[in-house]
């Protein structure tokens, strides 16, 4: 079991005409805000950039988890950096240089995270996590939101979080995807512990009640 159990709700299931209303309406009971941030190249979607994320950093103090589902991040980070992420997440997919990119992203200040594919072997993360202060596993096909949650990941979750305790590693393990109240009883008995919610928390007509409800899950 991972303990306490932190939320990260994805703004990508906010109402975008009402963006500072929603995340406002989290505050004070989450823990993070979740940014996915999409190309339309390595993931078939677009969603936000840099002026968002900047837009916001001025009406909110939470912590900032921002998910580049994006190609090339090294070119990017240093702009993420400067406009309030907290966090900044890439994926190992889109870098061939890993290692310098998590020693980039911490000279700027901020705390590195890595993302795994569903279609990528889970192990070939395990050499990134000593270097990590979040290790994000995706439940669902990264793109979109809405999705469910995939049969293989709780084995997925498993393994990171085995490896994480062998080597010591006391960052995050994160889930992004289909975690709702019917999900999170999983990947928490899996072994994550900050859990990425879009459609469950900003669909709910509480959203800090739908944040309780992920917490209060029987551990």
């Amino acid at each position: 079991m991972a303990g306490e159990i932190f939320v990260s709700p994805s703004i990508l299931a906010a109402d975008f005409a009402s963006l500072k209303d929603d995340v406002q309406k989290v505050e004070g009971a989450a823990d993070f805000l979740h940014l996915d941030v999409m190309d339309g190249h390595y993931v078939p979607n677009i969603s936000f950039g840099i002026p968002v994320i900047e837009s916001l950093r001025k009406k909110s103090t939470m912590l900032f988890d921002v998910h580049l589902m994006i190609s090339n991040p090294e070119q990017y980070v240093e702009e993420f950096a400067r406009v309030g992420s907290d966090y900044i997440t890439f994926h190992i997919e889109t870098t061939d240089k890993p290692k310098e990119l998590i020693q980039k992203i911490r000279s700027l200040g901020k705390k590195p995270g890595a993302s795994i594919h569903p279609d990528t072997p889970i192990e070939k993360i395990f050499p990134l996590l000593p270097l990590l202060d979040l290790a994000l596993v995706m439940t669902v096909r990264p793109g979109f939101g809405g999705q469910s949650f995939m049969a293989e990941a709780p084995e997925r979750i498993a393994a990171v979080r085995e490896e994480m305790n062998r080597v010591g590693s006391t960052a995050y393990l994160s889930v992004d995807g289909g975690i709702n109240e019917k999900t999170v009883l999983t990947a928490v008995t899996s072994g994550a512990n900050l859990l990425v919610a879009g459609s469950y928390v900003f669909g709910a007509k509480d959203p800090k009640e739908a944040i309780a409800s992920i917490k209060s899950c029987q551990q």
